[in-house]
């Protein structure tokens, strides 16, 4: 029989679909600037939403959307898992940034962070710098990824690396017995704002270290520095290049059939949000004996830098909180494989079971006074 069901649309998967839940999506638009924006609220039940801003040239709105609500719902379990008292939330500026950025859309922005009253903190994403979240803080109080002069804690990359090698670290352990990358050879597809500090840490470490990334001057910054890296074409090259550990870091999507099939790789841990392309990606990675350690865990050192910054930022601290990932991971391979389910089922269960002990707060569904 033909299914004659209507396509599922943007504002079904909201209210109907398991993958919805989310407590408030805003639509922005400033007609004088040209910001068209998205900001996604998935939960508050931990606290206020946080989670950055995103600045990309989406091919449609409804794909915008896609991706605030993909990503907003990704926050709330990483900040579950990494022990923050926030929920997640997630914002979309939609637009080429090296075209459309200016000063006026940014403070527009700012000005429908600051309508939410607190329930939402924003910070820098893919797109988004240390310099946007300045501007944008001058219409809101509820900014962090500021710069150090404007009170703020700096770039957040420098601890999503670190908590990514500390993830791949417990992979490495799980794996292999031993926490660390020395003389295994790493593959990460990605040397942006992430990725060329997780190399750092790498070949500190020890580590064989290949990149790619589809900006030349991305892999020719890595390669000055550090000669002895290898570079491949491109992410299917990278691949198949025999690989002990791939490391996702540009991004999501990295892992769907035909790359899954392809891993040369018996270890994934990268930096890049939602790396899984559907449903259903985990258990194959799992059948094919790859050990995946899930993004929003590995990559949470950015959002505990930018919470940080909220209580007057400490990067010791801050980054004491993100050597934690390194115990977070262990834990959840060790609840994967006692309940017999792939880590990623591991670490939903695990996040969901934090959010479930608390109730939605109801002074996060009014707006505060700043």
């Amino acid at each position: 029989m033909t299914d004659v069901r209507p396509p599922q649309t943007v504002v079904s998967k909201l209210f109907r679909s398991e993958q919805g839940g989310h407590e408030q999506v805003v639509l922005c638009q400033d007609r004088a600037s040209g910001l068209k924006a998205v900001i996604a609220l998935h939960s508050t039940a931990l606290g206020p939403a946080l989670g950055g801003t995103r600045f990309f040239p989406y091919a449609s709105d409804e794909d915008a959307v896609e991706d605030a609500l993909n990503l907003s719902r990704g926050m709330s379990y990483k900040n579950a898992l990494a022990g923050l008292d926030h929920g997640g939330g997630k914002a979309v500026i939609i637009g080429d940034p090296a075209v459309d950025r200016t000063p006026e859309l940014l403070r527009a922005y700012g000005r429908f962070v600051a309508s939410l009253g607190g329930r939402y903190v924003t910070a820098c994403d893919v797109g988004t710098y240390v310099a946007d979240m300045d501007v944008v803080a001058t219409e809101n109080p509820w900014t962090t990824g500021r710069s150090p002069e404007n009170g703020g804690a700096g770039d957040s990359s420098v601890l999503t690396a670190f908590g990514v090698f500390q993830g791949m670290r417990a992979s490495a352990k799980a794996k292999w017995g031993e926490p660390t990358l020395r003389g295994r050879t790493v593959g990460v597809a990605g040397v942006g704002k992430v990725g060329h500090h997780l190399v750092e840490h790498l070949l500190e470490d020890g580590a064989r270290v290949v990149v790619t990334d589809v900006r030349d001057d991305a892999v020719a910054r890595v390669r000055e520095r550090h000669p002895e890296v290898q570079a491949a074409a491109d992410t299917a090259s990278l691949i198949r290049a025999g690989l002990d550990v791939y490391a996702p870091c540009a991004l999501g999507g990295a892992l769907n059939d035909e790359s899954v099939a392809a891993l040369t790789a018996t270890v994934v841990c990268g930096a890049a949000n939602n790396q899984l392309a559907h449903p259903g990606v985990e258990k194959d990675l799992a059948d094919r004996g790859v050990l995946y350690a899930p993004d929003y865990v590995v990559n949470a050192g950015g959002v505990i830098q930018v919470a940080d910054e909220l209580h007057g930022f400490d990067f010791d601290r801050a980054k004491a909180k993100a050597t934690k990932i390194y115990d977070t991971t262990l834990a959840i391979f060790e609840r994967a494989a006692a309940d017999g389910i792939p880590p990623a089922a591991a670490a939903d269960r695990l996040a969901e079971q934090r959010m479930a002990e608390r109730a939605p707060a109801e002074t996060w569904l009014r707006p505060t006074v700043a």
